[in-house]
């Protein structure tokens, strides 16, 4: 069932489906992760219904590019971005985002976002009955590989790549980035409570960038109460 609803904090609203994945922590987590100035040049790959670009149109002067494969999901992203009148400062491409290099020159962008399929897929993948949520959530139509490489290709000189991720992917991610010349530079282990294990990261590559690495700051999301804690909270200025 389509529903219309709050992007919680920042004006904004955000067309979902409930027999789809809707927006979640992971796409603020990654917003509030950036570095952002209001002059760059930015894409979001594997975009969704667009949260991720909507909330950069809060704070970005120029304009967006956002990429989703799955037509439906698509087709809510164009929905968000028209109910906010967001046209001229979103382009959302219905297309697969290995293509975008026939579409953007090289040493393109300044930044590159992306939420992306988490998980593997083999024999031994437990995949969702719903085609469309098993490709958003596995990679069946796009890997890290694929994510790392495209970002070389597109991404200025000094450019970055920021990902959230599963800590269990988190030496593929870097193995990967290393072998692209994407320097990893920040990373941030998100944790659900106090002394529970990670069960989230985010982390920044550049392109062609220097061999130091920052660990930030673990954030835990909720208190032994379950509420989110106080610093998650401001993230969706509740």
């Amino acid at each position: 069932m389509k529903v219309v609803n709050d992007l919680l904090g920042y004006n904004l609203k955000i067309v979902q489906d409930t027999d789809y994945f809707n927006y979640s922590l992971d796409s603020v987590l990654l917003f509030k992760f950036l570095n952002i100035r209001k002059n760059q040049k930015i894409i979001d790959i594997c975009s969704g219904n667009c949260p991720i670009p909507l909330m950069l149109s809060t704070v970005v002067d120029n304009k967006l590019y956002a990429v989703e494969i799955q037509k439906e999901i698509y087709e809510l992203g164009k929905e968000s971005i028209k109910i906010n009148g967001l046209e001229d400062k979103i382009e959302l491409l219905n297309m697969d985002a290995k293509e975008l290099t026939n579409k953007f020159e090289t040493d393109t962008f300044d930044l590159i976002t992306c939420n992306p399929p988490y998980f593997k897929v083999n024999e031994q993948s437990k995949k969702n009955n719903n085609d469309i949520k098993s490709i958003a959530r596995h990679e069946i139509m796009i890997n890290i590989e694929d994510i790392v490489k495209l970002s070389r290709k597109l991404l200025k000189n000094n450019g970055s790549l920021v990902l959230v991720h599963r800590p269990e992917r988190l030496s593929d991610i870097i193995k990967t980035m290393v072998d692209n010349n994407i320097s990893p530079k920040r990373i941030q282990f998100i944790y659900p409570k106090e002394n529970t294990e990670s069960n989230m990261l985010l982390i920044e590559g550049t392109k062609n960038g220097n061999n130091s690495l920052k660990v930030l700051e673990p954030l835990i999301i909720h208190a032994e109460n379950g509420e989110y804690k106080k610093e998650i909270q401001d993230f969706f200025r509740i």
